[in-house]
């Protein structure tokens, strides 16, 4: 097992990827990403492992298929029965000559539940039982604390540990200084600004700013490519904000996306129309950080009641910190997720007019969802008029289209919202109204999401919010 940490890791887990599958050594791989739906938790993890263990190892095939068959409701059951059953029993079963394949497990940081996390890390050392197959594990992940605890449970001799912080920052400076002068000199072209543009000492100067942090050169590369016209302006524009003395790397990066975010807001609007944009931008911004699974902009609009050009317009000059797709269909995305630590820690982002308070965020789209399935939900909601009709008998394009992607999302994860919130319930709330109402219907429409497993957990978290409530309010 190898364990990864630091700036950069998802890139060299994607390059190590590749170079696997390429040589056919590739067993299986999982990057996580927080908000990202099923890969932000582990409970699609290991099933996730095993379906590509059948698929990659082809003479694993028959004994995960068998496993499946002897235990049906395996998807349903732990994380260790899981593991055990679909890929440590079946990689025991191998003959032969000795094989070598490699599982590359991404991010494990984004995992959103610590005790996944240490799930994870304690099983995937149990390849080193196995003897008649040579499996390794490269993984990546920040140097979290659950992370670091769990592997220091596991014995030395059973994990390789590289951490990227601990490179020479005379190699990690030479390699962003390559970056640099590749980008810019792009960019410098594309513009007719000339092949050696900016020059050798602008390039120091900012690989001195970037203090080591490759996405502080990949933010402002893209910041610069954005102004088309501008770009030797905001070129200006970085070098000014970097001239102020900060030290700490986190500072620099911490900087650049105050540089990015406050340049969207134009100058020469009045102080009202400024505030507006600022709400606006801490909004749309603020649920696109928080979201528990990632939606395209029209999806978005949808449910945060906002028109898509509003949405469009907002993000419309942060394609340097945001992944905003031509295909309209196409989920929104952040960067890096240090974006997301950036804008929810009041301590990094000093400007309260782009701080987002993650709990008052979470309330608000708590309502959002609330709203959207009180105007959405009915009985039958898809129209299939057939009490008795199973739900794998209708087709999926039929749900997509009366439930879609953000009523989804909605009926899937407001629940999640209100928990993170700091929303008081109270009787004949919106909450309460909407469960009156369309308590049932929610459940229906979670049924054709094939999603009744989440549906169970969301009323135990539903029922523990209300008690917590009623605790606080002395009602006993």
């Amino acid at each position: 097992m190898s364990g990864w940490a630091g700036t950069g890791k998802s890139t060299i887990a994607r390059t190590v990827a590749r170079e696997h599958y390429d040589r056919k050594q590739l067993a299986a791989s999982f990057f996580f990403s927080r908000g990202g739906g099923d890969v932000g938790h582990a409970n699609k993890f290991f099933t996730s492992i095993a379906a590509q263990l059948a698929d990659n190892v082809p003479p694993l095939r028959q004994h995960i298929r068998a496993a499946i068959t002897e235990r049906s409701g395996i998807v349903s059951q732990s994380f260790r029965d899981q593991w055990r059953q679909l890929v440590i029993g079946p990689l025991s079963k191998l003959d032969g000559n000795p094989l070598s394949y490699t599982i590359v497990v991404d991010a494990l940081d984004e995992c959103e539940n610590e005790n996944h996390i240490r799930i994870i890390l304690q099983l995937l050392a149990e390849v080193q039982l196995l003897k008649n197959v040579r499996l390794r594990v490269f993984l990546t992940s920040r140097p979290e604390i659950p992370i670091r605890h769990s592997f220091y449970r596991i014995p030395d001799t059973e994990h390789q540990d590289f951490v990227l912080h601990h490179i020479s920052p005379a190699i990690i400076d030479h390699d962003i200084s390559i970056f640099l002068e590749y980008e810019l000199g792009l960019i410098g072209m594309d513009r007719g600004l000339g092949a050696n543009w900016p020059g050798e000492e602008v390039v120091k100067f900012l690989v001195r700013s970037a203090s080591g942090l490759f996405i502080w050169a990949a933010t402002a590369c893209r910041f610069i490519r954005e102004g088309r016209l501008f770009a030797a302006k905001r070129l200006a524009l970085i070098l000014k904000e970097s001239s102020i003395s900060v030290t700490a790397p986190e500072k620099h990066l911490d900087q650049i996306y105050i540089t990015v975010l406050s340049h969207s807001i134009y100058s020469d609007f009045t102080d009202e129309e400024r505030e507006e944009l600022y709400n606006a931008l801490r909004y749309i911004l603020g649920s696109v950080a928080i979201l528990s699974s990632q939606l395209s902009a029209k999806s978005l609009s949808k449910l945060l009641a906002i028109a898509k050009q509003d949405v469009d317009e907002t993000l419309g000059e942060l394609h340097a910190i945001i992944d905003i797709p031509e295909d309209p269909i196409r989920p929104l995305r952040l960067h890096h997720p240090s974006l997301r630590d950036f804008l929810l820690n009041r301590n990094r982002c000093t400007d309260l007019n782009l701080w987002v308070d993650e709990k008052e965020a979470h309330g608000k789209l708590a309502k959002a969802c609330i709203q959207l399935m009180s105007a959405s939900l009915k009985r039958d909601v898809c129209g299939v008029d057939s009490p008795g009709k199973f739900v794998h008998d209708v087709e999926s394009s039929r749900v997509e289209q009366y439930l879609p992607s953000e009523v989804q999302y909605a009926c899937l994860y407001w629940v999640q919202h209100l928990q993170k919130s700091s929303t008081q319930l109270y009787d004949n709330d919106p909450f309460h109204q909407f469960l009156q109402e369309h308590f049932l219907h929610w459940l229906e429409a979670l049924s054709w999401m094939r999603k009744m497993s989440e549906a169970i957990y969301e009323i135990v978290s539903l029922e523990s919010i209300t008690l917590v409530g009623y605790l606080d309010s002395g009602v006993v």
